[in-house]
């Protein structure tokens, strides 16, 4: 019998050895295949680039009209009759892009982490340099493709991201402490989630994780769910987490506590013991302290910052909400149209 368990643990041990080496192998060519994906990526940008540059310096320096982009459209389409992305319309955005970043050493880098759409669409929406700028770097970082770009750019959330209120700076290594700064933000957007009609924490948590994708892009880049209502006995007594994320980045836990309400300062000192208990039942020697996320309907900046001053677990409070919630106020109320009415109707009279 001893022989026989003996075997079977063999084979098990060999299973799981073949396992980790068919993994190891799948992640090395999906690296390389993505790698390869990004050097054509950058490739056929560096040629747009130098295509629209080509046709903005014709036409600046010999006066040269719009007729003659259709004119090249028809002729280089003859000359390269496999090729794609030669009609009229794409060769102006290729002069819209030249002539957008005129530096090419900018455009072998930055530019060339996002696809062609995305900056067709930037160049469509987003007028400022320094915004584009902004929205290319987010969507490298955190994998936007170009749908969930254009709804960031609809809720203008360059307006939005603020540094978060947290503690990170006196209980995380200074280059931890930078990173999580531009990971975590001060407010998310759940427009997948009817917030209005949410009574109970737990109904928030269940919309957040039946809408788990958006949930995660929304949280940004490097986040992995681990579960939800994750339980935690200590000495006899059962505590749940509302929501435990691993970051890849960070290589750390993320505690995420979720609040219906105004944070309170009593919120804090829940999730540094769920912090606390964490550190000790889950974390490995490799990975780094974990970090507290408490996510309420509303906060003020002060009375966070007055609450998380004394505790040695990092913690950063942010607040959520819908995206029309944001634009109520920007928005004319219905007695307002109807004055905006009298008053056109009374001109015209």
């Amino acid at each position: 019998m001893k022989i026989k368990n003996s075997l079977i643990k063999q084979k098990m041990e060999k299973l799981e050895d073949y396992i980790s080496f068919l993994e190891d192998l799948k992640q090395t060519i999906l690296t390389t295949r993505q790698k390869a994906i990004w050097a054509v990526n950058a490739q056929m940008l560096e040629l747009y680039w130098v295509i629209g540059k080509k046709i903005l310096t014709q036409q600046t320096q010999l006066g040269w009209g719009a007729k003659v982009i259709e004119n090249l459209a028809a002729d280089l389409k003859m000359l390269f009759p496999e090729m794609k992305g030669l009609s009229p319309r794409n060769l102006k955005y290729m002069r819209a892009f030249a002539e957008a970043y005129p530096n090419e050493a900018f455009v072998q880098v930055p530019l060339a982490q996002i696809s062609w759409y995305h900056h067709i669409t930037l160049l469509d929406k987003v007028k400022e340099e320094k915004i584009r700028y902004w929205y290319i770097e987010q969507a490298y970082q955190n994998g936007w493709s170009r749908n969930v770009m254009v709804h960031k750019i609809e809720a203008k959330m360059h307006e939005k991201t603020k540094i978060l209120p947290n503690n990170f700076n006196h209980t995380l290594p200074n280059t931890q402490s930078d990173l999580a700064l531009q990971i975590f933000k001060d407010e998310y957007i759940f427009d997948f989630v009817a917030l209005d009609e949410l009574q109970y924490e737990r109904e928030l948590e269940k919309e957040l994780v039946k809408n788990i994708t958006e949930f995660l892009l929304e949280l940004g880049k490097g986040f992995a769910f681990v579960g939800k209502q994750h339980r935690l006995t200590i000495e006899g007594q059962e505590f749940y987490i509302d929501l435990l994320f691993y970051h890849i980045k960070l290589k750390c836990f993320v505690v995420v506590e979720l609040k219906i309400d105004e944070f309170k300062p009593e919120y804090v000192g829940k999730l540094n013991f769920y912090l606390s208990a964490v550190d000790d039942l889950l974390k490995s020697d490799t990975d780094n302290p974990s970090i507290g996320l408490l996510l309420c309907k509303s906060k003020k900046r002060f009375v966070v910052e007055y609450s998380l001053r004394n505790y040695q677990k990092p913690i950063g409070v942010a607040s959520y909400f819908p995206t029309e919630e944001k634009l109520k106020d920007a928005l004319p109320s219905e007695t307002d149209l109807q004055n905006f009415v009298t008053k056109i109707t009374h001109l015209k009279n």
